[in-house]
């Protein structure tokens, strides 16, 4: 579903939620729990904290559907959800002990081709592990910005939008998080992950 269908739906979807239709946002919930878990988890690096986050964003967005003026419901419950989350870390007051726990676990990968021998499984999982560590090396402010223009695909007036600050310092902060994430990963990080980190 393109963005501007999907933006359709949710519309109608808060407009009979609004009127009361509980099973309206519901299917809400359902469009967007996996993909909410998902981006904050990549944020904040602690499952606990995804968790309790995406459902704070769930309640909050309930509470506040009166507010929601489009044109993005995922965009406006991206923000709900990254807010929730930095919130929570700042509560906690201390740095998650599982940074990217999804990258360790082998079961949300999808399997290797069969032409994939050990030494490319090997090299896969070391390049995993070494972005990891990098992506701890930066800011909050710049692993956010990354995580939502890189992997989530908002642009940049949309990631200025959720995180609240102006466009130019979001690209501020891509530009200075991948610059220490390619310092940090070296030249063969480089040649390997090039396409993720420039």
């Amino acid at each position: 579903m393109d963005r501007s269908a999907e933006n359709a739906r949710d519309q109608a979807l808060v407009e009979q939620a609004r009127d009361g239709r509980l099973e309206a946002f519901n299917q809400l919930v359902e469009a967007y729990q996996d993909y909410l878990y998902s981006m904050t988890l990549r944020v904040v690096r602690d499952r606990d904290v995804a968790e309790e986050a995406v459902q704070e964003a769930f309640f909050s967005a309930y509470r506040n559907l009166d507010r929601f003026s489009g044109p993005s419901f995922r965009a406006w419950l991206t923000r709900i959800a990254v807010n929730a989350a930095h919130d929570i870390l700042r509560k906690r007051a201390r740095r998650p002990a599982e940074p990217y726990p999804e990258w360790e676990d082998d079961s949300w990968q999808p399997p290797a081709p069969t032409s994939e021998g050990p030494e490319a499984v090997t090299l896969a999982r070391q390049q995993l592990a070494a972005i990891a560590r990098c992506m701890e090396g930066i800011t909050d402010d710049q692993r956010t910005a990354i995580v939502l223009y890189d992997v989530e695909g908002y642009d940049y007036g949309e990631i200025a939008a959720i995180t609240g600050v102006s466009t130019g310092t979001v690209k501020s902060r891509i530009h200075r998080g991948r610059l220490a994430l390619r310092d940090c990963l070296g030249p063969r990080g480089n040649r390997t992950v090039a396409g993720d980190v420039q």
